[in-house]
């Protein structure tokens, strides 16, 4: 998933390898390293949102555990859950769940409001606080689904007012601890939550969000240690700390004042890896070179650009790699996987330029988008690499800008057309080569890549996307080597996108309305610490 944001932090364990921990602060995808079968893991669920003058959400799920089983080169999916959102005049909304391979976190179960009566938590990883409003309501239930060890408790109860003026709820579940039930005059205090160590320091998780009140009560229930936000007596309640998976706090007083949102959940995974191999990052991070580290080799990839909407092929992302590139052991270095742009509407549309990949103070551009109908916007978006060039025989766009030493990339092709019978549009610049322009016969091909061993085989990235023509008799254009995507041709067949973390450019529009242009590919970077 491009734009995603994890922690990579690292220490050395022996004069072989080292430790890596990654910590997963949104969804994305981990790729097992090369020698690596095992993992040791934290996966905290998304907590429960609080309810309107109710009950605190309950936190998300808390898993953990050690030696995970896992394929070295194998591509993981990471979901982190969202928070549920709190509500102003109704229950609370429950927390997503966080998933890393086998292991699913469940989301918080929500805080039970609103003005109908006594509504209960819901259930959850643990479960949210029930509302003390005219009736008592219980708390949902934690551990659900049941998993071993438990991964939450459940939420506590509302408290049963003389009056319906009165409304004091329950605080929801945390990891370690019941959310506590309300009494006549105090909200309950969600749970506290359950310590880790994985990422090198104690840091607590998953604490529930305390119970909401109106008056004549007197005191809001607190927070859950582990991020679980504090109900209120009047207002709003307070949001669950965002990565910790705590329980939002309970709304106060009247219908307008709204419950607290969970806080998002977690993913966290300790490795030990060989010195010298390769880290891919197929999404947005943040990496701490590890104690000992003081160069790596690298690999930055652009996103690569969309088709244009008649249709130059999209430029590939920019492509620079080098060696020995010093680090300092113990700094964090933002580590950005720049996304594909998107394709082009049909006419005077040029593709979207892809987004830079950026690793300390390397940064590769994002591909220039492929040209669309008739001046200027048939004019190929220079990047990384330029877009080919539209309808109306426009001009390919300029790669290698900004300008780098050595070049980044290469220029688009020109399209070609007799402005009556055929138009043929210019081939996306690859990392390679030049995209081809387009003659009277066909639409000009993407450029081809560049290869790199990095990741420990020849892999070839950045592979500019071909134009598209609008006659079926022409000749259709390929993408470049390196996932660059084919243009389309007339109607059918469409253009084919770029490749996901090659940097491709995606193919052109065929003058087909709706357009059949296609997105370009994510990029990709790739770090070898020597």
């Amino acid at each position: 998933m491009s734009g995603i944001m994890h922690l990579l932090l690292g220490q050395v364990v022996s004069a072989g390898g080292y430790t890596i921990v990654e910590q997963f602060l949104a969804s994305g995808t981990w790729t097992a390293p090369t020698g690596v079968t095992a993992t040791d893991y934290l996966v905290v669920g998304g907590g429960g949102g609080g309810g309107r003058t109710g009950g605190g959400g309950g936190a998300g799920g808390f898993r953990t555990g050690t030696g995970l089983s896992v394929t070295a080169g194998t591509d993981y999916t990471v979901t982190v859950g969202g928070g549920g959102a709190g509500v102003s005049n109704a229950n609370g909304t429950a927390g997503n769940s966080s998933v890393f391979s086998t292991i699913t976190s469940a989301g918080g179960g929500y805080g039970g409001g609103g003005n109908t009566g006594g509504a209960a938590g819901g259930n959850g990883g643990s479960g949210g606080g029930g509302q003390g409003y005219g009736s008592p309501a219980t708390g949902g239930s934690g551990n659900t689904p049941s998993v071993s060890p438990s991964q939450g408790s459940n939420g506590g109860a509302g408290y049963a007012p003389t009056s319906p003026a009165s409304v004091c709820s329950g605080g929801g579940g945390g990891a370690n601890a019941i959310g506590a039930d309300a009494t006549s005059t105090t909200a309950g205090n969600g749970g506290n939550g359950t310590a880790s160590t994985i990422s090198g320091s104690s840091v607590t998780y998953a604490g529930g969000g305390g119970g909401g009140l109106q008056s004549p009560g007197t005191t809001a229930g607190t927070g859950g240690t582990g991020g679980g936000g504090a109900g209120s007596t009047s207002g709003t309640g307070t949001n669950g700390t965002a990565n910790t998976g705590g329980g939002g706090g309970g709304g106060g007083g009247p219908s307008t004042n709204q419950g607290g949102t969970g806080g998002s959940g977690v993913v966290i995974l300790s490795y030990a890896m060989a010195t010298g191999t390769p880290i891919i990052f197929k999404s947005t991070a943040t990496w701490t070179a590890p104690t000992g580290a003081s160069t790596v080799d690298y690999l930055v990839v652009g996103g690569g650009a969309g088709g244009g909407g008649y249709g130059g092929g999209g430029g590939a992302g920019g492509f620079r790699t080098g060696t020995a590139f010093s680090v300092t052991a113990g700094t964090q270095y933002v580590i950005t996987v720049g996304a594909g742009g998107s394709a082009a509407a049909y006419g005077a549309n040029k593709g979207g330029n892809g987004n830079d990949s950026i690793f300390s103070t390397i940064t590769s551009t994002g591909g220039g988008g492929g040209g669309g109908l008739n001046a200027p916007a048939n004019v190929g978006a220079n990047g990384g690499s330029g877009g080919g060039g539209g309808s109306g025989n426009g001009a390919g766009g300029s790669g290698n800008t900004p300008s780098t030493s050595p070049s980044q990339g290469n220029n688009g092709g020109a399209g070609s057309s007799d402005l009556s019978t055929y138009t043929n549009c210019g081939g996306g610049g690859g990392a390679g080569a030049a995209g081809s322009a387009a003659t009277s016969s066909g639409a000009g091909n993407g450029g081809n890549g560049t290869a790199s061993t990095i990741s420990g085989s020849s892999v070839t990235y950045a592979g500019g996307g071909g134009g598209g023509t609008d006659s079926g008799s022409k000749t259709r254009s390929t993408g470049g080597t390196g996932g660059g995507g084919a243009g389309a041709q007339s109607s059918s067949p469409g253009a084919v996108a770029g490749t996901a973390n090659t940097g491709g450019g995606g193919g052109g529009n065929g003058g087909n309305s709706p357009s059949n242009a296609a997105a370009g590919g994510s990029g990709i970077v790739i770090l070898k610490v020597n």
